[in-house]
């Protein structure tokens, strides 16, 4: 859906009022959709509330119930915007905003409120596909789970407000939410017994550019030229800047927890280039919302590509795997176990909430537990062997059948042959008859693998190469 400004949408309104009936009848104080019935605040953080006034110096006074504590803000040009200091979880609450009228917000909860974005993976609903469909719909009484879903709108301007509202939990709300969003924050309820918010705001098919501003990518004329390379398509925004404006920009005043993030599928036409935008997504998110956010995000799964397209997600998935090494506060739930090869829309979301979960409950609250399975570490030479060894090996490391698959291995002549590998002493022999003198590795480095590598914790290795060589996409 596009949209006009909405500053226009505004001015406009306002002009007919005023045209129509005496200004004392039309007087307003409004807020944005998520700031409404139901909604989750940041716990112990100084949550911003903003809206508008028709009244352009209004003083304002907004009271949280928690504490009664008065906080006054003056509107300037008729937009205000207040930080009011929030406690630990808890509620039901309300919010009260006096001026010339008064609004209050109600059944408000305090606790750890996650925005939830990406592609169709992200957006992907229990309606549209999941196992064990029935069961999890019926056992979704999650009272202090509460979703926003936000309506696909695209524009060429930056929004000021969304279309969507605030809803608990419930086995009638669960069926058209984001699955994997659900299961990421159930997991999070669970173990840290707080109320979740969680902010659905994702597009099927969408390219990562359109979730960038648009004046961003066009300051780096490589990515601006490489955005280029995505095809228009009228039921989704691909062109720079678009899916940002209508989607994400209204909402880059929300004091949150984080990010989590499913999306890649999409650059298989520039995945080169993902290398920059991916962390330049990041990296600008964080700057909009002024705070380094935790980031965790999904690696594609394995899908059975043909032609030209077969090393083009092998490509996205290693430029996610260096967003996670080189990018702080990031985490990759991997899915190269879980996903369907005749299915881009693999049915088991569970289990990639829950390994987003994962890296929240270790990287964000502190919980001892491992969230990651076998990332490379390291390799050393033996005769002809490669002795790879990994981080993350929890117990140790295992292979769900006797023998070790989607090994490869090269010489100096950037040769890859298929390998035989085994794990011995807790790391991986990798070697082939037909590599005297291996240079480099590469583990489940195609579009579509379902290798068996995992640590004993079930958690599955991540894809990886040693080299830095180039990669013939075409």
């Amino acid at each position: 859906m596009k949209d006009t400004s909405f500053s226009r949408q505004i001015r406009l309104g306002l002009l007919v009022l005023w045209m129509l009936t005496p200004m004392a009848a039309f007087s307003k104080i409004w807020l944005p959709s998520v700031l409404s019935d139901g909604m989750v605040l940041q716990q112990q953080s100084k949550a911003r509330l903003w809206g508008w006034t028709t009244v352009p110096s209004e003083s304002l006074t907004i009271i949280g119930s928690w504490n009664n504590t008065p906080i006054t803000v003056k509107a300037d040009k008729g937009q205000w915007t207040v930080a009011l200091p929030t406690p630990l979880a808890g509620g039901p609450y309300t919010v009260t905003i006096k001026g010339h009228e008064t609004l209050v917000i109600r059944d408000v909860m305090i606790g750890e409120v996650w925005i939830c974005s990406g592609q169709s993976n992200m957006e992907w609903t229990p309606n549209q596909g999941l196992d064990n469909k029935e069961a999890e719909i019926a056992a979704a009484n999650h009272p202090n789970i509460r979703f926003f879903k936000v309506t696909r709108r695209w524009s060429d301007h930056p929004q000021e407000d969304v279309l969507g509202q605030w809803q608990a939990c419930s086995p009638k709300t669960l069926p058209d939410f984001s699955s994997v969003a659900y299961f990421f924050g159930r997991r999070l309820q669970k173990e840290l017994n707080v109320p979740i918010g969680l902010i659905a705001t994702s597009w099927g098919g969408t390219p990562v550019e359109t979730w960038i501003p648009k004046e961003v990518l066009y300051a780096d004329k490589e990515l601006w030229e490489a955005s280029k390379k995505i095809a228009e398509n009228p039921w989704r925004p691909s062109a720079p800047g678009k899916a940002y404006n209508g989607m994400i920009h209204p909402l880059r005043k929300i004091d949150m927890a984080g990010v989590i993030w499913y999306q890649g599928e999409s650059n298989r036409a520039n995945a080169d280039s993902y290398y920059q935008s991916f962390p330049l997504l990041i990296q600008t998110w964080r700057t909009i919302w002024g705070k380094e956010f935790p980031f965790f995000f999904v690696q594609l799964a394995p899908f059975k590509y043909d032609g030209p397209e077969q090393r083009q997600v092998a490509v996205v998935r290693d430029a996610q795997w260096h967003a996670l090494k080189t990018v702080p506060k990031t985490g990759m739930a991997v899915t190269m176990d879980i996903g369907n090869l005749g299915d881009i829309h693999p049915t088991n979301k569970q289990d990639v909430g829950k390994r987003l979960a994962l890296w929240a409950l270790a990287k964000t609250y502190g919980k001892d537990l491992l969230c990651s399975g076998p990332e490379f570490k390291s390799f050393e030479v033996k005769g002809k062997k490669a002795i790879v060894d990994f981080y993350h090996k929890g117990g140790g490391l295992m292979a769900s059948d006797k023998a070790l698959t989607y090994f490869e291995v090269a010489g100096k002549d950037q040769v890859f042959y298929p390998a035989k590998a085994r794990i011995k002493k807790n790391k991986v022999e990798v070697y082939s008859d037909k590599v005297k003198h291996p240079v480099s590795v590469r583990f489940a480095f195609t579009n579509g693998p379902q290798p068996n590598l995992f640590n004993s914790e079930g958690l599955p290795a991540l894809p990886f190469r040693t080299d830095d060589w180039p990669i013939e996409l075409e």
